[in-house]
């Protein structure tokens, strides 16, 4: 259970750690408990420690850099950071946003740090790796919502790893005219943008965004640049139906989304929305092959399936799915 208040250390060396008593959810706190029932036994994850693990979790702290697996909670960090896969969160810690199923950190956010981009540069070429997941806070504060702070992140990878691929994980950049335009032409290889849940949940879900503001911006991913791979997720267990799904499916396909990505919802604390239901690998299965035969290039469906998981595995699926799709319209 991830406890609601701030989960660094009050202390170090006995003095009193500047914000460590700040709720992480302050506009959650008057809330009621929501109970946190016991997971199944196929959600269940081992907790992290190995040697890699631990490793990574060096390189990112003496970079000072902020990873959405920490961040967010994520049952899959263990696995991932083993294998030094860590999807990196920039422009800080703390979310403009209050969405009812997220655990990072919302309020006022600090300045963007100028370095930040050259010290996620420096991490991808100590790591080793082939392919980057690179996401963000909402920055609603900013007046181009961080795009070029996306775009600084993305040319400074290039310039140090040029054969690094480059995911991102955007916000939806509501209202910042031309942010979007920024972001693509920096050309990373995989946008990604979640959806994260299905039209009837958005007031009590995510509240700050609009469903067809996503739609939409997904979509013109593909009409500036067709080369670059668009992806989405979707969380099932907030009460959506088996028919809303696969509305859903249909809409990100209009919108020409290639990969797909769906995982099951885990209440990060009693604040947050609450679980539903736990949906059976069975019927992720039954999703994936709905959405497959719907057109995605690809889709991720199982009860750990998050954003990220596995992100360079797929990417190379994504490419070959992509060459075969051509080679059979010839």
């Amino acid at each position: 259970m991830v406890t609601l208040y701030n989960r660094h250390e009050k202390t170090v060396s006995g003095v009193p750690k500047e914000g460590a008593d700040k709720l992480r959810h302050p506009e959650k706190a008057h809330k009621p408990d929501n109970p946190v029932g016991r997971k199944p036994a196929w959600i269940r994850v081992k907790a992290p420690g190995s040697p890699e693990y631990l490793k990574t979790k060096k390189i990112m702290q003496e970079h000072k850099l902020t990873t959405v697996c920490e961040e967010a909670a994520c049952p899959n960090v263990g696995e991932c950071w083993e294998q030094r896969h860590a999807t990196m969160m920039i422009m800080g810690d703390t979310c403009t946003r209050a969405c009812a199923f997220c655990n990072v950190k919302t309020g006022v956010p600090v300045a963007l740090p100028r370095n930040e981009p050259e010290n996620v540069a420096i991490a991808v070429e100590k790591l080793n790796l082939r392919h980057v997941v690179i996401t963000s806070v909402d920055r609603d504060d900013l007046e181009d919502g961080g795009a070029e702070h996306f775009a600084n992140t993305i040319r400074a990878i290039r310039a140090r790893t040029p054969g690094t691929t480059i995911e991102i994980l955007t916000p939806d950049f509501q209202r910042k005219d031309g942010a979007l335009e920024v972001v693509v032409a920096a050309k990373p290889d995989v946008f990604n943008h979640n959806i994260e849940t299905v039209p009837s949940n958005y007031l009590k879900i995510r509240p700050g965004a609009r469903y067809y503001h996503s739609l939409r911006l997904l979509e013109r991913v593909k009409e500036l640049d067709p080369t670059i791979f668009t992806k989405s997720g979707l969380m099932v267990g907030l009460g959506e139906t088996r028919n809303e799904v696969l509305q859903l499916m249909d809409d990100l396909r209009c919108a020409n989304v290639d990969f797909l990505t769906i995982g099951q919802y885990l209440q990060p604390t009693r604040k947050h929305a609450a679980v539903q239901d736990y949906v059976t690998p069975e019927e992720f299965e039954a999703y994936a092959r709905m959405a497959r035969s719907k057109g995605f290039l690809l889709v991720s469906s199982t009860p750990l399936t998050r954003s990220s998981y596995h992100a360079d595995e797929d990417f190379d699926k994504l490419r070959e799915a992509r060459a075969a799709k051509l080679a059979g319209s010839l």
